[in-house]
């Protein structure tokens, strides 16, 4: 095993193109802690270009990083995904089977509740460790253009190249992009429909103390959300479609606790009123990505019109609430 013991100067590959900077390093160097990361960033020990950077920067094909020597760190390229897909590969092809768009430049995954995104210490089977089972034709690994909760369900796009992965995210990024989530939660809004402006900042705001993100009216960031209830449940619960303006993390599910409304299943911000115990609910979080519109990658003028069904936990419970989906939803034989 080879160490570095010197500066040295490391180009990022196709691969990794689009990557934070700190999950390259997690990548490259997974004995790296992310707080000496941070302190190498701070002191202008890990450079990108020449140039001092932060733990979020994304990072480009081609691009320089310098690494200061780092002891007995080993060293060496990103690990393929190509190894997490073989070790499990029912969740490659479950992965597989979620696509409900595909060109040659995007493909769209109606992401299952549960499975992460990407990778963490306690984390060995997430999406981005298996996107090599999703080149198909294409020479380029697919790349992440945004993120879903572990726990949320629905519409993931990916770039399949860098060009489209680069417009895709910059699609995010601008705001050019209209997307729609359903929830199902626990009580009914007062006003049936509206718009939730309430900045957020990171906090212990959560159940037990938890670092999450609350409600912060002097130096929380931007956040809005459009809501609009579409059925009832007496007054137990409620189905929503929520069109967040923004994109804070956890932002729509704050702002539905802050509605007096918390997602089903969202113990984190709603504790015990996010519960129903009823036959029929399962205890899990009733967030759902259904809709997502964006500019396409390589077709001027063209937009992308995409969208994912509930997953079966969340239609059951619609069905045992009495609630009905919004009345344009596509049915699953389409």
């Amino acid at each position: 095993m080879s160490e570095t013991i010197a500066v040295a100067m490391v180009t990022v590959n196709e691969d990794e193109a689009g990557l934070r900077l700190d999950r390259w390093f997690r990548r490259r160097y997974p004995a790296l802690s992310h707080g000496r990361l941070e302190k190498l960033l701070r002191t202008g020990q890990v450079r990108v270009d020449g140039k001092r950077a932060q733990a979020g920067e994304r990072l480009s094909a081609g691009q320089q990083v310098r690494i200061p020597p780092l002891g007995s760190q080993p060293a060496g390229p990103a690990p393929s995904a190509t190894s997490a897909a073989a070790a499990d590969p029912r969740a490659a092809a479950a992965l597989m089977a979620s696509i409900v768009y595909r060109d040659q430049h995007v493909i769209a995954l109606n992401k299952e509740p549960g499975l992460a995104v990407q990778g963490g210490s306690r984390t060995q089977i997430h999406v981005d460790g298996l996107l090599d089972a999703l080149r198909f034709d294409a020479g380029e690994r697919p790349r992440l253009v945004h993120r879903l909760d572990k726990d949320t369900s629905g519409l993931l796009v990916l770039g399949r190249s860098a060009a489209a992965a680069a417009r895709l995210a910059a699609a995010f990024r601008e705001r050019t992009t209209l997307k729609e989530y359903w929830a199902v939660v626990v009580g009914v809004p007062r006003v049936a429909r509206g718009t939730i402006d309430l900045p957020l900042a990171k906090g212990t705001g959560g159940t037990f103390g938890r670092e999450s993100m609350v409600v912060d009216e002097a130096g929380g960031d931007h956040a809005v959300t459009d809501y609009e209830t579409i059925d009832v449940a007496g007054k137990k619960a409620a189905l929503l479609v929520l069109r967040p303006l923004t994109g804070r993390t956890h932002q729509l599910r704050v702002h539905c606790a802050a509605l007096g409304t918390p997602i089903l299943g969202d113990v984190k911000y709603g504790a015990d009123r996010a519960v129903i115990d009823a036959p029929g609910i399962v205890r899990r979080l009733h967030l759902h990505a259904a809709r997502l519109e964006l500019p396409h990658p390589a077709k001027d003028a063209h937009r992308l019109r995409l969208f994912a069904p509930p997953p079966p936990h969340f239609e059951a419970t619609v069905a045992t609430l009495g609630l009905e989906m919004p009345r344009d939803a596509p049915s699953r034989s389409r």
